[in-house]
């Protein structure tokens, strides 16, 4: 009997482990399944390009995975039983009362999607760029807006600086601003910067800084202090909320609904579900929680992936500390910004900057796109724990302190 293995969410961090599984693992030991509602790859760190005009290429999941012995299942998620060891599906097409599908590890991995924090009107009003059908969406409201009409963007995070100066280099023509609840770009360094003032500067993108905006009308934003930004479109990109379905789980979730986990991935509370991308919460260098973005999801991935196969055959546990490196910023396509940071995150004085961070960060966006379809050649390892056997919550606690 196959051990089943059923992964949840083709993203970064959920693709990037089935295929990844599927190198460790002998086909004739396990049968791994991916669910996923849309058939293509999404580069999610591409909204903001496809919101403005351009064209990605399409990444088919069944030529992604074909002859890997990855199984694609087109559905949506609707429940998961962590005691049963069952997911509920319901098609793509939305019909039928939904399937169950049993599991002996589970790798749950459904993301997260864009958070308006419960200001007034965001939801009505504001545009959001955390996945593809946003995305289309203001790219047909972009398209139908007339030469100096005001473009706000909410949010001076990463996501807002990329899609502020994605949408100015695109369209000179539009009056793009942000606003930003801190000062710009107030977590990097002297040199990043002062090179992300010159880059706003040169594109003609106002900068409305410490201005937390508390509401959002169909042709304005409000701040905290009373003012009023102009916004024939607002754009919104304040943080992610992750799904909210192992909320309603008994898995140990936080209060944001991320599932706890340990540092390889496993579930604190049942150690046959692993949790990786923004949907888990995982510690990292200073015991500091690792924040949503394709640079935590991509080690995740490898290191539940990597412990699932050890400890179905009985090999070593990984124990690879997850760490930053940098933090990439596209500035549109001829701009760039890559600001080094420490271990924990925090920015460095080194920075790259120009046209030079613009092609680091090309490559960067390719090379994690290339690696969910050819994850690394390892040696498969043959399974020789059997599926019915289970491990208790004390033992999987003393396993991963061992």
């Amino acid at each position: 009997m196959q051990h089943r293995i059923v992964v949840l969410g083709a993203g970064y961090a959920g693709a990037i482990a089935a295929g990844r599984l599927a190198k460790r693992l002998h086909r004739e030991d396990v049968a791994i399944t991916l669910v996923n509602a849309e058939p293509d790859f999404v580069e999610r760190v591409r909204m903001h390009q496809l919101a403005t005009g351009q064209e990605l290429r399409p990444r088919p999941f069944g030529e992604m995975f074909a002859g890997t012995g990855v199984e694609l299942r087109l559905a949506k998620v609707t429940a998961v039983d962590a005691d049963r060891r069952t997911v509920t599906l319901q098609d793509t097409h939305g019909t039928g009362s939904g399937t169950e599908l049993a599991y002996d590890t589970l790798v749950y991995a459904l993301g997260s999607g864009w958070r308006d924090q419960g200001v007034p009107g965001a939801a009505e009003h504001a545009h959001e760029i955390a996945g593809r059908p946003g995305a289309l969406r203001l790219r047909e409201r972009l398209a139908g807006l007339a030469a100096g009409q005001p473009v706000v963007v909410v949010g001076g995070g990463l996501t807002g600086l990329e899609a502020a100066t994605e949408i100015a280099e695109a369209r000179p023509d539009l009056d793009v601003a942000l606003a930003a609840r801190g000062a710009l770009g107030d977590w990097l360094s002297p040199k990043g910067r002062r090179h992300l003032r010159k880059v706003f500067g040169r594109l003609g993108i106002t900068a409305h800084e410490h201005a937390a905006v508390t509401a959002v009308e169909a042709d304005r934003v409000t701040t905290a202090e009373g003012g009023t930004i102009p916004a024939a479109v607002t754009v919104w990109t304040t943080g992610f909320a992750v799904h909210p379905i192992a909320g309603a789980t008994t898995l140990e979730v936080t209060d944001t609904g991320q599932i706890v986990v340990d540092g390889t991935m496993r579930s604190v509370s049942h150690p046959d579900v692993y949790a990786v991308g923004d949907a888990a919460l995982a510690m990292g260098p200073g015991d500091k929680p690792l924040r949503m973005s394709c640079a935590s999801g991509t080690p995740m991935a490898w290191q539940a992936a990597d412990a699932i196969a050890a400890r179905l055959t009985g090999g070593k546990l990984p124990n690879v500390p997850l760490r930053y490196f940098n933090q990439c910023i596209s500035l549109g396509r001829k701009e760039g910004l890559i600001q080094y940071v420490t271990a924990d995150d925090r920015a460095v004085r080194a920075a790259l900057t120009g046209r030079t961070a613009a092609l680091y960060k090309e490559l960067v966006c390719k090379g994690a796109a290339w690696a969910v379809a050819h994850p690394l050649p390892v040696r498969r390892r043959r399974v020789v724990r059997r599926p019915q056997e289970t491990v208790t919550a004390a033992e999987a606690t003393a396993e991963a302190t061992a």
